[in-house]
Formats: structure tokens, sequence, C-alpha cells
């Protein structure tokens, strides 16, 4: 659903909250702010551009330090009251020279970071989350992805691929080096991702058919 720009709300002073992205990594770069004309110019350059708020004054993403944002998408969210923008920086986004402005970490946070780690999460629930991002990406199409290079290629490519990492991870199977035989069979599950998308099958599909053999068997 693309929103109308007249559908933005801004705020009382006329701004609306702004997240700006890497396009590729989906890295938070920065937080600014955007009035109307801000974000018309955004939309006519193809680049960002905010209203400061210290200043009082519209200014160019990378006017001064070069490093400017070319605009790929921009997403509205459910209340029309904020934005994301993805882009493509050219250079850190931060005035520091960090890539992100997000690049401290609040003390005390650290111990939070350390019991999410132990909590690992399952192979179905890494599944899910890896099968939604490659669905993300045939859907946005985002610039340099592999994995849209993939779909650009089209299914005999993708056909391809899963063959070679099925052969790669036969290779890795005879050796005695698990590490390996990890990474092969890793990349053969997201070949065979790209491959279910691709074909317009679900996760849900394979997990039926499965639960279906399961019964079957104990039937036997």
């Amino acid at each position: 659903m693309r929103v109308p720009i007249e559908e933005i709300k801004f705020d009382e002073r006329g701004l609306v909250p702004t997240i700006v992205q890497d396009a590729n990594t989906r890295q938070v770069l920065t937080l600014a702010y955007m009035n109307a004309e801000s974000l018309k110019r955004t939309m006519e350059t193809n680049e960002t551009w905010f209203w400061s708020r210290s200043r009082s004054s519209l200014w160019h993403k990378g006017e001064t330090s070069g490093h400017t944002q070319r605009v790929v998408d921009i997403l509205v969210d459910c209340d029309n009251d904020s934005l994301t923008i993805l882009v493509k920086p050219n250079g850190p986004a931060c005035h520091t020279g960090e890539q992100s402005c997000f690049h401290n970490a609040l003390q005390g946070a650290g111990s939070m970071r350390e019991q999410i780690a132990e909590e690992k999460p399952d192979l179905g629930a890494v599944l899910n989350d890896l099968y939604a991002l490659i669905e993300s990406r045939k859907r946005d199409r985002p610039e340099g992805s592999y994995t849209v290079y993939l779909f650009e290629q089209g299914l005999d490519k993708i056909l391809k691929k899963v063959g070679e990492e099925s052969s790669e991870t036969i290779i890795a199977a005879k050796n005695e080096d698990p590490e390996v035989l990890a990474r092969e069979a890793s990349d053969l599950l997201y070949h065979l991702l790209v491959l279910l998308i691709e074909r317009g099958l679900t996760l849900e599909h394979i997990s039926d058919e499965l639960v279906s053999r399961g019964k079957k068997r104990e039937a036997q």
C-alpha cells in the first residue's frame, strides 16, 4: 500500500520523526526529523533532507561532509505519523565518523544482551526468520543483495545453486570437520529456502508434510 504524502501526520511543530536505515543491511543509521518541505525535497532529489531543530533550518545530509544518502524507498508506519527511509549511504551517517549514530551502548544493559544471547532460538524459529528475510528481499528488491540477484536470475540459477550446495554438503560430510559441514549445510538450507519462495511454498507446507509422514509411520 502506498500512502499519499497528504496523509502524513506532522506534529504540532510540523515535524515527523524519521528513522534512516541502510537498505542492504537494515542497520539503523540515524533518527532525524522532517517537515513537509524536506520530505518534498527528499522525494525530488532522491537524497535525504531533514529539518534541523537546533538551527531551525533545512539541511541536506552530506552537504558539508559529502556523506550523502541515496534514497531507495520511504516507508510509512501504520499511524502515518513516522517514517523509515531506506538508503544507500555514501559514507558514515554519524558526524563522529561512525557508520551509525547508534554506536554507544547504555550502561548496565549488557546483562540483558548476554541473557538474550544465552537463550538460543530453536531451528524452527531461525528458519522462520530467515524465510521472512528472504521473502522481504524478493518483495523489496534492495540493490546489491545476493538474494535479489538469485531471484532476478530465475529458477534455473536457483536450482543450480541448490545442486552446487548439495554437492558441497556431501563433500563436507566425507571429511571430519563438523564446523565445515555446519557451514555447508547452512548454505544448502538458505538456497533451499530461496527455491521454496520462488516456487510459492511456505514452511507450513513442509511442516504439514513432515507431520503427515510422521502420522503415517505411527500407523504402520
